[in-house]
């Protein structure tokens, strides 16, 4: 499992991470064998979010099923995220500050690692974020903070309020799920579909300002359309590459559509999904394999993407 430094933390974290988004229906036992396998896996990172399962319901079973002593707390990297409520975005200092302790006390423990805001709130105040993060901060309450699925604007809006570095984003991104990294490759081609340019070139912005992105939805043909590892019916080419490019480096398909994310230079973490166990030991084994740029691009363009 590859370690490093997020820029702009103190932090030591597995650039897999584990999401706990799909946990609320596991009884106990079942979450601390996920957790347990994830932790021998050499994964230490675990993702939340103030309304997976319900309003902290995925936290709270989280919180119910593991206990960690004083050690191994700090042995592990605990991230939430909030902002999303019941049919509207809620960035209001009052919301954050609100959350934040509904997650620690779901969670039975004093500290996020990180915090993220979850979608883009275009109501949102930058000094009211700012002012709730001061008091989470000097609280000990969160140590780092990012957000997730927003853009360069209006993470420099933000940037203008907030006082402590935004050093995280969490977006969506897959081998086949790619616009991130694909508009950057097929630049300016007129009446290209893969050239238009979504995200204000968050890619390019984020390695500039030292920002780690974390890829969620790893294995999502495109907007929850379904897994393409395995699908041969609409992803036959990009199969067969997986499965060449995996019995080459001895793993499984699933640990190569990992590799194909982590090994961008970009240190981009993976977010799995997944309540099976055997799934996180497969995912966990793509953290560090050293793709040739040969094998990126051939998962690259079998995935439908062009190189002009």
């Amino acid at each position: 499992m590859k370690i490093f430094n997020p820029p702009r933390t103190n932090l030591q974290a597995s650039n897999v991470i584990l999401g706990m988004m799909r946990i609320s229906e596991m009884d106990d036992q079942e979450i601390r064998a996920l957790v347990g396998t994830a932790r021998d896996a050499g994964i230490n990172f675990f993702d939340h979010a103030d309304i997976y399962g319900g309003a902290h319901g995925c936290e709270k079973r989280f919180g119910d099923a593991v206990t960690f002593t004083d050690a191994e707390r700090e042995a592990v990297i605990i991230q939430s995220k909030v902002g999303i409520r019941q049919g509207f975005f809620d960035f209001s200092k009052e919301h954050i500050l609100r959350s934040v302790d509904e997650s620690l006390a779901a969670l039975n423990i004093d500290y996020l690692d990180i915090l993220l805001l979850h979608r883009p709130d275009t109501l949102v105040e930058p000094e009211d974020v700012a002012a709730a993060f001061d008091v989470l901060h000097a609280a000990g309450k969160v140590r780092n903070f990012g957000v997730s699925n927003q853009t360069p604007g209006v993470i420099e809006l933000l940037k203008r309020s907030v006082n402590q570095p935004l050093a995280f984003n969490q977006v969506q991104l897959s081998i086949t799920h790619a616009p991130l990294i694909a508009q950057g490759v097929a630049a300016n081609m007129a009446g290209l579909e893969q050239s238009v340019v979504r995200d204000n070139g968050l890619l390019e912005y984020s390695r500039l300002n030292d920002i780690t992105l974390q890829a969620w939805s790893p294995f999502q043909s495109g907007s929850f359309d379904g897994v393409f590892v395995g699908d041969r019916e609409n992803y036959g080419p990009l199969n067969d590459a997986l499965d060449d490019i995996a019995a080459a480096h001895g793993v499984t398909p699933t640990g190569i559509a990992v590799a194909w994310i982590t090994r961008h230079p970009a240190n981009i973490q993976v977010v799995l999904g997944t309540t099976k166990p055997a799934r996180v030991v497969e995912s966990a084994a793509g953290s560090d394999i050293p793709l040739s740029r040969e094998e990126w691009y051939r998962l690259f363009t079998t995935a439908g993407h062009v190189l002009p």
